[in-house]
């Protein structure tokens, strides 16, 4: 039935075809006792349905594919392996407090799936235990970010022309900055995002922002990180013409607070374009950036 039935009259016409299927002596699948409804399912499992309907699947296949869980428990960890379709991306591991076994339990998992692993906050020693393991592991010291790429010859293999992608610039006032800045370059590369990083152009030497502006404006979203007094994110705000999303460091002397003082400089911000997320927060700057960049890459695909 067509998108502008009401849904009382498609509930009827499932109820009817749900009958018949009954009267035939076919019933649809059983879970937990229930007859299968798509109306009470995701996506996945509708696609499922349909391919069981169109005799793609015999009912032991599909009893068995509906029932794969789309969390991996492992005991310690709930991995959400339903993340990718939810949200677009796999869920990133947390790695602090963390031990190396719990995050390799949770690694591969993950890879099983088909992911690609990021885990944030990962200490040197535990790299060091790790990346034996893992012959496509690469850890970045400076962000403290741990990657594992999946297959790389049989994805080529396969892959599709890429698609356009968004680019993503980020902006350092200092290089003190650069392992939050790392770390938002780490996750927007690792979702696919054209990824610049520009260091040490605060604005105590304004000219070295003005000579680095060609390249900052050739963004879809730009990155700022800064400590201190945070001013950074708004000159550049008034600047381009996309969103700025400012990441507060917690370096700086006494009075910057950890931090705070540069969080409550970005968030009281003059510039339009100007957002903000919490202090150190390099993830976060990250993946909100790489997330527009995907939405262009969309968009530019389509």
């Amino acid at each position: 039935m067509g998108d502008n039935v009401p849904p009382a009259a498609r509930d009827r016409q499932d109820d009817v075809e749900l009958e018949q299927r009954r009267s035939a002596g076919n019933p649809l699948p059983r879970r937990g006792g229930v007859a299968y409804d798509a109306r009470m399912n995701s996506d996945p499992l509708r696609t499922l349905a349909e391919r069981l309907l169109a005799g793609g699947l015999d009912i032991d296949q599909f009893l068995a594919a509906a029932a794969r869980s789309t969390v991996a428990d492992l005991g310690d960890a709930q991995v959400d392996l339903d993340r990718r379709r939810r949200c677009g991306f796999p869920e990133v591991v947390y790695g602090e407090g963390k031990t190396v076994e719990q995050l390799a339990k949770i690694f591969d998992v993950l890879l099983a799936d088909g992911d690609e692993v990021l885990a944030t906050r990962v200490a040197a020693e535990k790299a060091t235990a790790l990346l034996p393991r893992y012959a496509a592991g690469r850890y970045n010291p400076v962000a403290r970010t741990f990657r594992v790429a999946r297959n790389i010859a049989a994805r080529q293999q396969t892959q599709t022309p890429a698609k356009p992608l968004g680019r993503v610039v980020i902006v350092t006032a200092g290089t003190s900055d650069l392992p939050v800045a790392e770390e938002a370059r780490e996750t927007a590369d690792w979702m696919g995002a054209d990824v610049a990083l520009i260091q040490d152009v605060g604005v105590a030497g304004p000219q070295r922002l003005i000579a680095r502006l060609p390249e900052i404006r050739t963004a879809d979203v730009v990155v700022v990180v800064a400590g201190m007094e945070a001013a950074l994110p708004s000159v550049v705000g008034g600047h381009v013409d996309c969103p700025v999303i400012g990441v507060p460091t917690s370096v700086g002397y006494g009075a910057s607070l950890g931090g705070l003082t540069a969080l409550l400089g970005m968030l009281t911000s003059c510039a339009a374009n100007v957002t903000v997320v919490n202090i150190d927060a390099g993830f976060k700057g990250g993946y909100l950036a790489g997330l527009i960049a995907s939405r262009i890459r969309q968009e530019a695909g389509s």
